[in-house]
C-alpha cells in the first residue's frame, strides 16, 4: 500500500519557519544573562530572571493560544504573533534599563509562545494521520537543529561582534521565517458551529488542557525537569570536571544523533505503536544520566549526549505524535498547547528545584538523582498510557 504523502511544500516551508523562530530563542536564551549584567550590572538572579522571564510569558500565552487558534483563525494568530515577535526583537535596541529589558522579554515569550503553538499545530494538521510519528520527528527537527546551531551562533557573535548584533541576528530570522510563511497555504480546522461556540464561551480547565493529550503530557513534565539538567548545568559541570572543550561539542553531538533517529524511531512508532518506541527511550535517558554521572573522560562525555538524543530527543517527538493521535481532529490546537505546557513547565520548574540540591549532593549526585526520576517515569508512563496501547494490542486481531 503507498504511503500518505508528507513532504509537501507548505510542510516543508512550516518546519523552515519554526527553524528560524526556534533560532531567535535559542540564540538569545543563551546570550541574554551575559547582556543584563554587561550592560545593566545586573545581579546573577536578577540576569537569570532576564533569560527565564521569555518562558513564563510562553507559558502563559500558550494557554489561550491553543484555546482560541480556532476561534481566531490558524492564519491569523500566526502572522498575529509572528509581527508582535517581531516588534518584540526591534524593542531590545533601545532598551536603556533592565526592567524594561525584563518587559521586553515578557512581551517577546508572549509571542514565542503562540507563533509556535500555531506553527505546531499547522505542522501536525498537515501530517498524514498513517506517518503521524514519522512526520513530527521530522518536524521537531527544525527546533531541534536550533538547538545546536542557536547556542554557537549566540557564542560566536559575543565573541566577535557588538552585543546588539546578536538582536540584527534576531530580526533577520524573523523577517525570513514572516517572508517564507507568506508562500504557505495554511490549512483551517474542519469545525462545527457548535464546537466552535463551546471554545469561545468555555473557562474550565478542560477549555484550556485536551484532555486526552494530558496523561503522556504529565509524563513530559518530568522528562523536562530531568532534561533542564542538561541544558542549565552542562556547561559547569563539564568546567567542574575539566572537560570544557567537550563542553562546546554536546549539543553537537546531541543534534547530530537526533538528525539520525528520528526518521527510524519515527517510523517504528506508526508502524509498531508507541510502547515499543517509549519503553527504551526511557531506559536509555536514565542509563544516559547515570553514565553522565561517572564521567571522567572526553569521548564518555559525548557518548552521553549521543544517548540523551536517543532517550529524552526521542521520547519528545514520539511524546508530542502520541498527544495528537489521541486527540480530536478540532482539539489539535488545544493540545499542542497541552503538550508544550507540560513540557516548558517541567524545563521551567527544573533549574530551580535542581540548583537546590545541587550544593548538598554535587553535580554527579544531581545526575544519579535526575537518572532515578526518569527511571521512576516508566512506571508513571505505563499507569498513564503504556498499559492502554498493552491493552489494544492484545485485542487486536494481529494479536490474537
Amino acid at each position: 500500500m503507498n504511503k500518505s504523502k508528507l513532504w509537501t511544500k507548505n510542510f516543508i516551508t512550516i518546519a523552515l519557519a519554526n527553524l528560524f523562530v526556534a533560532l531567535s530563542f535559542y540564540l538569545l536564551m543563551t546570550t541574554m544573562a551575559v547582556f543584563a549584567i554587561e550592560q545593566f550590572h545586573a545581579s546573577e538572579s536578577k540576569a537569570g530572571l532576564a533569560a527565564s522571564i521569555f518562558i513564563i510569558g510562553a507559558l502563559l500565552s500558550r494557554l489561550f493560544a491553543g484555546k482560541y487558534i480556532e476561534v481566531v483563525g490558524r492564519r491569523n494568530m500566526l502572522f498575529g504573533s509572528l509581527l508582535l515577535f517581531f516588534i518584540a526583537t526591534l524593542l531590545y535596541f533601545p532598551v536603556a534599563s533592565l526592567n524594561l529589558l525584563l518587559l521586553v522579554r515578557f512581551i517577546h515569550g508572549v509571542a514565542f509562545g503562540v507563533a509556535n503553538t500555531a506553527l505546531s499545530t499547522i505542522a501536525m494538521d498537515m501530517i498524514p494521520n498513517d506517518r503521524r510519528g514519522e512526520g513530527t520527528g521530522y518536524y521537531s527537527l527544525s527546533a531541534t537543529g536550533a538547538t545546536a546551531v542557536g547556542p554557537f551562533l549566540g557564542l560566536f557573535i559575543s565573541q566577535h561582534a557588538a552585543p546588539k548584533m546578536i538582536f540584527v541576528a534576531c530580526t533577520l530570522f524573523t523577517v525570513v521565517s514572516i517572508f517564507i510563511l507568506l508562500f504557505t497555504k495554511i490549512p483551517q480546522a474542519t469545525i462545527t458551529m457548535a464546537q466552535l461556540e463551546e471554545m469561545k464561551r468555555g473557562f474550565k480547565l478542560q477549555d484550556f488542557f485536551e484532555r486526552k493529550a494530558l496523561p503522556i503530557s504529565i509524563v513530559m513534565i518530568f522528562m523536562g525537569i530531568a532534561y533542564s539538567g542538561i541544558v542549565s548545568f552542562i556547561n559547569s559541570y563539564a568546567i567542574d570536571i575539566d572537560l570544557v572543550e567537550s563542553g562546546s561539542l554536546f549539543f553537537i553531538i546531541y543534534a547530530v544523533f537526533l538528525f539520525l533517529s528520528r526518521p527510524f524511531t519515527g517510523r517504528l512508532l506508526d508502524a509498531k505503536g508507541d510502547n515499543i518506541v517509549i519503553y527504551p527511550a526511557l531506559i536509555i535517558f536514565s542509563l544516559s544520566l547515570l553514565l553522565l554521572s561517572q564521567v571522567h573522560h572526553a569521548f564518555v562525555f559525548l557518548l552521553c549526549g549521543a544517548l540523551i538524543a536517543l532517550g529524552f530527543g526521542t521520547m519528545m517527538s514520539s511524546a508530542q505524535a502520541i498527544a495528537i493521535k489521541l486527540s480530536p481532529k478540532h482539539r489539535v490546537g488545544l493540545a499542542t498547547s497541552t503538550f508544550f505546557i507540560c513540557l516548558d513547565g517541567g524545563m521551567g520548574i527544573g533549574p530551580f528545584l535542581i540548583g537546590m540540591i545541587v550544593p548538598h549532593v554535587g553535580y554527579r549526585g544531581m545526575y544519579i538523582a535526575l537518572a532515578i526520576l526518569v527511571f521512576l517515569s516508566i512506571y508513571l508512563y505505563y499507569f498513564l498510557h503504556g498499559k492502554k496501547g498493552t491493552i489494544a494490542q492484545q485485542q487486536s486481531p494481529a494479536a490474537s
